[in-house]
């Protein structure tokens, strides 16, 4: 099945880290994420570890999901003896986060707060499905205490969300952009997805100007990956949709870049652009620069000081080992200091700021010097001890990464 980690190895039934793991908490930045595997329906597209409610079967539920949730921070405090540091960042991620209750959300983030210790100016992010939200229940998040929202939004075209069997009508994202600020969100976003089987240049043209003129301070796009094992995959391979042309992928990123840069946006990540330095993610920029953080729910990821572990994917398994006192571990891997280099190297590169060069082997060096030789990377930076891809080198990014770990 797509997504599925591998088996790793096994996670103590105390969710206790690695010797050498646990002498390196409070080394860097610290954050939460909290997976709510919730949909109403599931999009034609999407891999993710997420459950309709026909899906569940017995032994998890919507209602009870937040005490649940509760119970493994109260583990994680366990383990982390207050010794990872505050929590800078905790994001909310799905699924469709908002299917809980706004006192749902805000109880596991009081928590998080109570347990763990959430420090000043914290970066507090819900995703959203448009449809999943309104003015009362927006207002009530942010009283809960959160500061960001992120919506949905995938397109402003109707034939474009039908294919991607997304529920929500035109111009409800923009609404719940103008909801979230005069809720008093500090930092709003718009996520949009281009290469729609069946989308054409003026469609992703509009789906982009509509989203400008919501005013977000931060917009994400990403080109659509067919995933194995999805309902759109199922499509492509029958011949009822065409594949996504990597030329169009192309062309529909640098259409992304001219708008949202000439609206006043600039890229910090190659899929990520922000209107000032504030408004960029800081969840996010905490996986990509090496931060350590622990993932709440089934299925979530974690990284701590070199150790990473996944949960047990199903709803109802991780119910029943956190009913039990027991890690939701399924399987963890400790990294060697050379896997830790190339994914410093890996991520970095995709970020604005740039790779420096001193975490780089000789053969990666050499390919930084042809990267720039080729205009894939500024060599003016180069010169500074940076791999800084320029705007032909973030299209062949994947390319200019491995050259750099080869």
């Amino acid at each position: 099945m797509a997504g599925l980690p591998p088996d790793g190895l096994p996670v103590p039934a105390d969710g206790s880290l690695p010797a050498a793991s646990a002498a390196r908490l409070g080394r860097a930045p610290f954050g939460v994420y909290v997976h709510v595997p919730f949909c109403v329906t599931r999009c034609g597209y999407c891999d993710f570890n997420t459950y309709t409610a026909t899906e569940l079967g017995p032994g998890a539920s919507r209602e009870s999901y937040a005490g649940t949730a509760i119970s493994e921070i109260r583990l994680a405090a366990r383990v982390l003896q207050g010794r990872a540091g505050p929590v800078q960042t905790v994001f909310f991620g799905g699924g469709t986060p908002t299917l809980l209750s706004p006192a749902d959300l805000g109880s596991i983030l009081a928590a998080i707060d109570a347990e763990l210790g959430l420090a000043a100016g914290a970066e507090v992010t819900a995703e959203a499905n448009p449809e999943s939200v309104d003015e009362r229940s927006l207002a009530a998040l942010r009283a809960a205490g959160f500061t960001r929202m992120s919506f949905g939004m995938q397109s402003a075209v109707p034939g474009v969300l039908a294919v991607l069997d997304r529920a929500h009508q035109p111009g409800r994202p923009e609404q719940c952009a103008r909801w979230a600020r005069a809720a008093g969100f500090e930092q709003v976003s718009l996520d949009l997805i281009y290469g729609t089987p069946g989308e054409t240049d003026s469609d992703w043209q509009l789906s982009l100007r509509r989203a400008i003129d919501a005013g977000p301070d931060h917009i994400s796009a990403y080109s659509l990956i067919v995933e194995e094992g999805t309902r759109l995959a199922a499509r492509i391979r029958r011949g009822e949709l065409p594949e996504p042309d990597d030329d169009v992928l192309a062309d529909r990123y640098l259409m992304a870049d001219e708008l949202l840069t000439a609206a006043g946006m600039s890229w910090y990540e190659v899929s990520n652009w922000a209107a000032r330095d504030a408004s960029a993610c800081r969840h996010n920029l905490l996986y990509w620069t090496g931060g350590d953080w622990w993932g709440v729910g089934p299925g979530a990821h974690s990284h701590v000081g070199g150790t990473r572990w996944w949960n047990v994917r199903h709803p109802a398994a991780y119910a029943q080992r956190i009913a039990a006192g027991a890690s939701p571990g399924q399987g963890r891997e400790i990294l060697t200091a050379g896997e830790q280099a190339t994914e410093q190297i890996m991520l970095s590169t995709r970020l604005a700021a740039g790779c420096p060069v001193s975490v780089l082997s000789p053969a990666g060096m050499v390919a930084a010097r042809q990267a720039a030789a080729d205009g894939l990377a500024s060599q003016e930076a180069l010169d500074r001890g940076l791999v800084e891809l320029t705007r032909p080198g973030r299209l062949l990014a994947d390319a200019v990464i491995r050259g750099l770990t080869g």
